[in-house]
């Protein structure tokens, strides 16, 4: 397929230019033995234990954006979801709907983001589908994607497991990617370098469940971004939390640009940092852990679990007032991912 080419309705109905499409675009950028066999799904082996499955779709508006793309985002994004489980991620599929018209030069870029993040996080895309719609039915191109994973022996992380003494610590910087989806989708230009942080966190997981040190939570905060996300917790697990405003860790540029704009960083989205809530013992050697991997670096702890005000999580301010800190009511901004 030449790059200058549109997508057509044919390449998604299953005749010869939907297999063209396969063999000389898809199959040469994730090639591997299993999605070379053409099948339906799938047939692998896994190691016998406990399995973590996840699915989501990705609408991002626009779909080119500084720091990635909707495909490296919908490759991340599955695998740090299995990973918050505690669990390796091994395998992925991939389902496109695509836009008749859509350049074939802009579907290749996509697919090339997509087969760079599966093979820096280790996984592979072993099974798909193409569907294309007519135009205006679809904005450019939508994904769907799906991943397994297995579970070590003995490692049980669930959104119900923060107890009062535990520490939160968030693994880098947030608000960064929905910033920068925000300046890109409404043409704003800033004179600063902000850029998401799309990243897989699965080998920064494995690196802390192995080395032994206890956690109880593991989440990414993703939409909604870390209020919401700690608000879920704090019900899940009927906790108090509370943070410290002078240690969340905010770029500089992102926290122009929200106070420029009106936005509380809290609630902006994150697309490649965790959220790891482990015992107060411990806190100090999972964050040395953390900041080993290149996405950890910047890894603080900005809060604890308490068991005052069940539900809820407290911020401390920069003036030593307290203001609490709500689950989002709706959506700030849609398509963010």
């Amino acid at each position: 397929m030449n790059d200058n080419d549109t997508i057509l309705l044919d390449h998604g109905a299953g005749g010869k230019v939907s297999h063209a499409m396969f063999s000389e675009l898809i199959l040469p950028l994730f090639d591997n033995g299993l999605l070379a066999k053409q099948d339906d799904g799938a047939v692998f082996e896994v190691p016998a234990g406990r399995m973590a499955f996840s699915t989501d779709s990705y609408t991002v508006d626009p779909i080119f954006f500084p720091g990635g793309d909707i495909g490296e985002l919908a490759v991340n994004g599955t695998v740090n979801d299995v990973a918050m489980c505690g669990a390796a991620p091994l395998y992925i599929s991939v389902g496109l709907i695509i836009e008749e018209g859509m350049k074939v030069f802009d579907l290749k870029r996509i697919l090339q983001s997509m087969a760079g993040a599966a093979k820096k996080a280790g996984v592979r895309i072993v099974t798909g589908d193409t569907k294309v719609v007519p135009r205006g039915k679809v904005d450019k191109i939508f994904i769907n994607t799906s991943g397994i994973g297995l579970l070590p022996v003995g490692v049980n992380v669930s959104g119900n497991g923060a107890r009062p003494g535990d520490k939160v610590i968030v693994s880098g910087t947030i608000a960064d990617h929905g910033v920068t989806i925000l300046s890109e989708r409404e043409g704003l230009k800033f004179d600063s370098d902000v850029k998401s942080d799309s990243a897989p966190l699965n080998h920064m997981v494995k690196a802390v469940l192995e080395s032994g040190h206890p956690v109880h939570v593991l989440r990414d905060p993703t939409r909604g971004g870390l209020g919401t996300t700690l608000n879920e917790i704090a019900v899940q697990s009927t906790v108090g939390i509370r943070l410290f405003e002078n240690r969340l860790p905010v770029r500089g540029p992102v926290r122009g640009i929200c106070e420029l704009l009106g936005f509380d960083p809290l609630y902006l989205a994150n697309e490649g940092k965790l959220i790891a809530i482990v015992p107060g013992t411990n806190a100090n050697k999972v964050l040395d852990i953390i900041r080993q991997d290149e996405f950890g670096k910047d890894a603080v702890i900005i809060g604890e679990v308490t068991d005052q005000d069940p539900g809820r999580v407290v911020l401390e301010t920069l003036i030593g007032g307290t203001r609490i800190v709500d689950m989002l009511t709706g959506e700030q901004l849609p398509r963010i991912c």
